[in-house]
């Protein structure tokens, strides 16, 4: 009982921010189905992520974040740069290029960001799943609330360059690239700061999630204003033809 009760603060935020991205999208809304695939990729890639991490093991080059932060500096920064964020964003992309792009419904930037956004959202459920037994009450509802936050912004980064390219008919393999190198190394940055707790690097993730998050909430405004504009035009359109006929 007392378990089910801890696994609230994790499920629901994932609640209201599904419940946020579709209203977002309430114009050209996706197909109810596409969102819950997306989430259920977004599972997927969390179990993707965490065989990435075991396969560093027999190269030597699986380590323990927590004790680099408490002593190699250079050495955190660097597994953080090289392996947290690369391996962490690659996961929920891959599922977003294999499935995702060929969604018939697939048909405006905006659509990059929400489906990225959900694959994102399968994924913090899972990892805040799994940290739950190690966390105490007020701890669990601390990563329940910012986990979802900052997975579904660096998603977003690349979610939102694939859509770009995917409706203007542009390479979407280097949009991908583009987009998961910057989601990549933002992400590094951030866990980097985040796991060192000190004074000096706790401003600097905050920085990091406030600046993208302006980003994304000023952009999706913009192209939700986009799709109101679209929806209207094809609504008088249609008007006119019945008129015609």
């Amino acid at each position: 009982m007392l378990h089910g009760l801890l696994t609230l603060p994790i499920i629901l935020p994932v609640v209201f921010w599904s419940i946020y991205h579709y209203h977002k999208d309430r114009h050209l809304p996706e197909p109810p189905v596409n969102l819950l695939l997306c989430f259920g990729f977004g599972v997927l890639a969390a179990g993707l992520s965490k065989a990435l991490y075991i396969g560093l093991g027999p190269v030597g080059l699986r380590f323990d974040a927590s004790l680099l932060a408490d002593t190699s500096t250079l050495g955190l920064l660097a597994y953080s740069l090289l392996a947290i964020g690369p391996i962490e964003e690659l996961a929920k992309l891959v599922p977003f290029l294999i499935f995702v792009r060929r969604f018939r419904a697939f048909d405006e930037p905006l659509d990059g960001i929400i489906y990225a956004s959900f694959i994102a959202l399968g994924y913090a459920t899972v990892e805040n799943l799994y940290y739950l037994d190690f966390l105490t009450p007020l701890e669990a509802a601390a990563r329940g609330f910012a986990g979802p936050i900052v997975h579904i912004l660096f998603a977003s980064i690349w979610g939102f360059s694939i859509g770009c390219a995917h409706i203007a008919g542009r390479s979407v393999w280097f949009a991908a690239a583009r987009g998961f190198a910057i989601a990549a190394g933002l992400h590094g940055l951030y866990d980097f700061a985040v796991l060192q707790i000190s004074m000096n690097a706790l401003p600097i993730a905050a920085s990091i999630i406030l600046a993208i998050w302006i980003w994304r909430l000023k952009l999706m405004r913009t192209l939700h204003e986009e799709a109101k504009r679209a929806t209207e035009a094809r609504a008088a359109l249609r008007s006119r033809e019945r008129e015609f006929i």
